[in-house]
């Protein structure tokens, strides 16, 4: 009872709100990618769709007939079985929602605009292609399902199949996110040497490395930060400015200049974009002689406050 009145809790709540609408959000970019430049071109791109093509094919042969679709379906549900043993039920149960989402989207985009109105023949793999080529259709595809794939993971999601392998890869062997999923798609990939060309399965294997590439772009975008260290002997004020105005931590280490030999304190902090223009344009307003340098940081573990818990603490310090 407890659990079932925490969950309803939950649905009431922003963050539940704000997490739907991105994850509908990013699911549609990921239908429009799959329906307009995947399905026309007949690529093999390392996805669970892909492998499910092949193993089609593959059952086919064996006199076996079993749907591309009902394929999906069956992987999926060992993936999203997988997905709340082995990772999290949070991110079991946002996956369970793309999943079953991804098809219907699909046929919208066919409804809206079917993709053989501005399809035309390629004359070099004789399927159909949207951008004329198999290459630039690759190009396409894999930006807008990289920016997909992004998003979701930044909340703890992802937009199903593929991506369930490629977060246990990230979560027990420690890889970059990028790299577990050019990992598990270079392993489906090969599989599509049963049933295409050698040229397409090798357009197929580079499409899912520029995959990796991108989405660990597009991640690391997402979750930027800027490490500024500051030496000054103001460096009291600053502090106070970080913690009191910022409310982030900062660490004070005593450093000894190797020119001069003197002794100074220089603050080290973690800061989001807006932090640190706020903390530069406050250090010139005053006109505190410092020597600041800054550099990116694209993965933060531990202690890290949200933009509602810092307004949290804000009202507490007013009202004190």
């Amino acid at each position: 009872m407890n659990k079932f009145t925490e969950a309803i809790k939950y649905v009431g709540t922003f963050k539940f709100w704000k997490e739907l609408v991105i994850m509908t959000l990013g699911m549609m970019v990921c239908a429009a990618a799959v329906y307009y430049f995947l399905v026309p071109s007949k690529l093999i791109i390392g996805t669970i769709s892909g492998l499910s093509i092949v193993l089609s094919n593959i059952f086919g042969t064996m006199g076996i007939n079993i749907s591309v679709g009902t394929l999906v379906t069956i992987i999926n549900i060992i993936l999203l079985i997988l997905a709340f043993l082995l990772i999290d039920r949070e991110f079991g149960f946002k996956t369970v929602y793309t999943a079953l989402i991804l098809g219907p989207m699909i046929d919208l985009w066919g409804k809206i605009y079917p993709w053989q109105n501005i399809a035309n023949d390629n004359p070099v793999t004789g399927a159909m292609s949207v951008m004329g080529d198999p290459w630039l259709d690759l190009c396409c595809f894999v930006l807008l399902l990289s920016a997909s794939q992004a998003l979701m993971f930044s909340i703890n999601a992802s937009t199903g199949g593929l991506d369930i392998l490629a977060k246990i890869v990230n979560k027990y062997l420690h890889f970059d996110i990028g790299t577990s999923v050019s990992i598990a798609g270079a392993v489906i990939c090969c599989t599509a040497f049963f049933i295409n060309p050698f040229r397409m399965v090798i357009i197929g294997l580079i499409g899912t490395w520029i995959n990796g590439l991108v989405v660990d772009y597009f991640t690391a975008s997402l979750n930027r930060r800027k490490r500024v260290c500051i030496v000054s002997k103001d460096y009291e004020r600053i502090r106070q400015y970080i913690t009191d105005k910022l409310h982030r931590g900062c660490t004070l280490y005593e450093v000894i200049g190797g020119y001069s030999g003197e002794k100074s304190i220089e603050l080290e902090v973690l800061l989001n974009k807006d932090d640190f223009s706020s903390l530069m344009a406050w250090m010139k307003a005053e006109q505190i002689n410092a020597f600041t340098t800054a550099n990116n940081v694209s993965e933060v573990y531990g202690l890290w406050f949200s933009t509602k818990k810092r307004k949290e603490l804000q009202e507490q310090m007013d009202k004190r």
